[in-house]
C-alpha cells in the first residue's frame, strides 16, 4: 500500500464503518434540529438572526466574521455544510481538479437527502484525489490554496476534521433520538 493509499484508508475506514452508516435515515427534522436556543444552522434566505450568512441559493449558512463568545452550538445541517464546503470542497477544487467551491457562492442543501448527496460526492472526489498522490506530492506543499505545509500534513488535518465533526454529528443524532428521555428527568 502506498503512503497516499494509507492516508486515504485512514479516513475511508472511519467513513465506511462509522460516519456514513450513522447518517443513514437522517431526516429533515433531525437535520435542522436545534438542541438549544440560538443555534447556527442552514436557513432559508432572509430568516437568519446570525450576524451574517453565506450561500448563493435559497438556503444560507449562519456565521459571523468573528465567532461570538460563547461560540453558538451548530445543527447537523451546519456541521454537514462545514464538512462539505470548508473541509472537503475547497481542497477538492484546489488540489484535485474539482469545481471551485466558495462558501459565499455555494448552494447549501435545504434537505437532509440533498446534503448527504453533496457529502457523498465531495467525499468521493476527496478520497480519489488523495489516493492518486505520489510520495513527491505528499512531501511538498500544495501548488494552489493557502496551505504551506506539506500535502501529507494537510491531508492528516482534513482527516482529523472529518473525524471530529463526524463525531459531533453522531452525538447530535444520539441526543435527538433521546431528547424525550432528557426532558422527563
Amino acid at each position: 500500500m502506498t503512503r497516499s493509499e494509507r492516508l486515504a484508508e485512514q479516513l475511508d475506514w472511519y467513513w465506511r464503518t462509522n460516519l456514513r452508516p450513522r447518517l443513514e435515515g437522517l431526516t429533515d427534522e433531525e437535520y435542522f434540529w436545534e438542541p438549544v436556543p440560538g443555534c447556527w444552522s442552514i436557513r432559508p434566505r432572509g430568516t437568519s438572526a446570525a450576524p451574517m450568512t453565506e450561500g448563493s441559493g435559497e438556503w444560507r449558512m449562519d456565521l459571523a466574521s468573528t465567532a461570538p463568545e460563547p461560540t453558538p452550538v451548530t445543527t447537523i445541517a451546519w456541521r454537514l455544510a462545514h464538512i462539505i464546503v470548508s473541509c472537503l470542497g475547497y481542497r477538492v477544487g484546489w488540489h484535485f481538479g474539482g469545481q471551485d467551491v466558495e462558501s459565499e457562492t455555494f448552494a447549501y442543501a435545504g434537505t437532509a437527502d440533498e446534503a448527504l448527496k453533496q457529502l457523498d460526492e465531495m467525499y468521493e472526489s476527496w478520497n480519489a484525489g488523495v489516493r492518486g498522490l505520489s510520495d513527491a506530492d505528499l512531501d511538498n506543499p500544495p501548488a494552489v490554496g493557502p496551505e504551506r505545509r506539506p500535502m501529507e500534513g494537510m491531508i492528516l488535518h482534513v482527516n482529523r476534521e472529518l473525524i471530529h465533526h463526524g463525531a459531533e454529528i453522531s452525538l447530535l443524532r444520539d441526543l435527538y433520538l433521546r431528547q424525550d428521555d432528557v426532558v422527563q428527568r
